[in-house]
């Protein structure tokens, strides 16, 4: 532990020379425990393929990998034995990774591990051959040389720093990717099969069966009524729920809303029996109302609650003001409130519609018949005991989620001031 007095007493000239380290070592050390992580979980997907040759070289690489982390921690200027040892064990690990590559990868997976093994081995023999690290591993380091040093590593930081994170933000989009790219070949590939090389024979034969089929058609019919339906109807009963929540005071108001929480706590599922019944004696079964209805229901508790949080954040002041100046509270709340909560409003109905777009479990209960399906339940039917028409359902599935993709794409801006919007108050 070293005191403040010991710190003072120093030279600011001889402090430079014991503090600075290069940022490319200490970028190594922020990196390389991310790098024995994703080493250790190439290690457990080895072990669960059962593959001997693969679990043999991942835990050399496992081990490997440690190593170069202690060394890295324990390097330090004058220290030169163990920066060369340092290039030495990466060296090592890029000759492993060399030879996992020559055995063969199997799947796409395989490839990412063997860069997270070569690619940073690379990277420290690169960065630590750098002359600017060879001097201070050294020990030549002069005081004005440490200077600069700590000077440089003001930006060669922020770079590095930048370089992580988009790293990470591509792995993010790589496992939100390769799902779709699976699908997407599943649906360009000819006949049902779910395997072989990505885009190895391209044909359009599923999305011009989708397209052609009547069925597909009256489900996105349906799907339609049902979901512009659950909308209109959903902020029809929410706008005024939660700007009464928001701005009333009543009896048992907190109870309400203690109930609306309450009721997303259960699991959809214990309301089908109940629900059927309902709508069986309702004369409601195979009806599109019935399915509005049921998912207007359901989704009013979020949409309260999203909606009540936008109101708090408007001003009671705006409406004090507009009733001084003669307007009455429903002349308030249609030409002040409301306005102002056109980007709230607009995601509360982006995500009502999503629901009831996306919603399978209700519609395959309430719909016994096949004019009555909904998407879900329609691109469901297309998967049976007696046959899988995987590459029509691959395209039905594209073809499903891009009025998803387009609503998101428009309503972006709104998106993110109403999500936004109620997370403060004031």
């Amino acid at each position: 532990m070293i005191s403040a007095k010991s710190v003072a007493s120093e030279p600011p000239d001889d402090l430079a020379s014991k503090w600075y380290v290069p940022a490319e070592v200490d970028s190594l050390r922020n990196l390389y425990p991310i790098v024995v992580a994703i080493n250790f979980v190439s290690l457990c997907i080895f072990v669960l393929r059962g593959d001997s040759d693969s679990i043999f070289s991942s835990s050399m690489q496992m081990i490997v990998s440690v190593v170069i982390l202690m060394l890295l921690s324990k390097l330090d200027q004058g220290q030169r034995f163990i920066r060369d040892g340092v290039i030495s064990i990466s060296g090592l690990a890029l000759l492993l990774s060399v030879l996992q590559f020559l055995s063969g990868p199997q799947i796409l997976i395989d490839f990412w591990m063997m860069l997270w093994t070569s690619l940073p081995a690379v990277l420290v023999i690169y960065s630590v051959s750098k002359p600017i690290v060879t001097l201070w591993a050294s020990g030549n380091q002069t005081v004005r040389s440490a200077e600069l040093g700590l000077s440089r590593n003001r930006s060669v930081s922020r770079f590095h720093g930048m370089v992580f994170r988009h790293v990470a933000l591509l792995h993010a989009v790589a496992f939100v990717l390769l799902p779709i790219l699976w699908i997407v070949d599943v649906a360009l590939s000819p006949g049902n099969s779910l395997g072989g090389e990505f885009f190895e024979t391209v044909t359009f034969e599923h999305f011009s069966h989708i397209l052609s089929s009547e069925s597909f058609w009256i489900w996105t019919r349906n799907s339609v009524i049902v979901s512009i339906g659950t909308t209109i109807l959903g902020l029809a009963l929410a706008i005024p729920a939660g700007y009464a929540f928001s701005r009333f005071k009543f009896r048992g108001r907190d109870y309400a809303m203690f109930s609306f929480l309450l009721v997303q706590m259960f699991p959809g599922v214990i309301i089908l029996v109940p629900y059927f019944l309902v709508m069986k004696a309702l004369g409601l079964l195979n009806t599109s109302l019935g399915l509005i209805l049921a998912y207007s229901v359901t989704a009013l508790p979020l949409c309260v609650w999203m909606l009540k949080g936008f109101f708090d954040t408007v001003p009671k002041e705006l409406e004090e003001a507009a009733l001084v100046d003669g307007c009455n509270q429903n002349q308030v709340f249609w030409r002040i409130i409301l306005p102002l909560s056109l980007p709230a409003v607009a995601v509360t109905a982006l995500f009502s519609f999503l629901a009831a777009w996306n919603e399978f479990l209700l519609a395959l209960t309430f719909n016994t018949s096949e004019e009555m399906y909904t998407l879900p339940v329609g691109l469901a039917s297309l998967i049976s005991s007696t046959g899988q028409a995987w590459g029509d359902f691959a395209a039905a599935s594209l073809l499903v989620s891009l009025p998803v993709v387009i609503l998101f794409i428009v309503f972006q801006r709104f998106l993110i001031e109403g999500l936004s919007a109620g997370g403060v108050k004031g």
